[in-house]
């Protein structure tokens, strides 16, 4: 994995420091922390409602002190921003193309020699969406790795880590699971956010 502004020295804990300052500042509440068998995870990212998401993201993550990566659609990884994404823990994803995501994903995570938390939004896209993508289990399913239930509430401003889910391999089963989960969070923009 490619070094981040989580892992660069001294500037990952000033903005720690600045993370919380801001979060305590904004209202926001970050609960959990991540469990040490988690240190090389899944992450589900939801509800993904916002642009807002990801800076709120990004803060949470220096208050927990994570090390992570997220996927992003390939456009916000043009110039002159593609390497400001990219250390940010950016990865691009080209949409219009046909690749072994699931694959390349669980084999990068395997392979890390580090903590690594791979984010991913079910949803896939900011917009309304009604189905869930199953990508970010099918990573977990392939690296056999544990899911963590990251969420975040905009209404009561609570951003943080839920528990752990250890994929069976009958996705429909714990998709259902997973979805009851999520039912109790609302996104910046609610109306756009489904647990069906």
């Amino acid at each position: 994995m490619h070094r981040t502004i989580f892992t660069t020295p001294v500037i990952s804990t000033l903005l720690r420091g600045l993370s919380l300052a801001w979060l305590k500042l904004a209202g926001w509440t970050v609960q959990g922390q991540l469990p040490p068998e988690a240190r090389k995870s899944v992450f589900i990212a939801a509800p993904h409602t916002s642009n807002w998401d990801l800076p709120y993201t990004l803060f949470a993550s220096f208050a927990l002190r994570l090390t992570p990566y997220w996927i992003g659609k390939a456009a916000i990884f043009r110039f002159p921003f593609g390497g400001v994404m990219r250390w940010l823990g950016g990865i691009p994803v080209d949409r219009s193309k046909s690749n072994n995501l699931v694959a390349a994903s669980a084999e990068a995570l395997k392979n890390a020699d580090g903590p690594v938390q791979l984010i991913v939004p079910p949803e896939g896209t900011r917009s309304k969406t009604i189905y869930w993508k199953t990508g970010f289990y099918w990573i977990a399913v392939t690296a056999e790795l544990p899911i963590v239930m990251a969420h975040m509430d905009y209404p009561r401003k609570l951003v943080g880590l839920g528990p752990l889910f250890r994929p069976s391999g009958d996705v429909d089963v714990d998709m259902a699971e997973i979805k009851r989960y999520y039912a109790q969070f609302k996104g910046k923009n609610s109306d756009q956010f489904t647990h069906e």
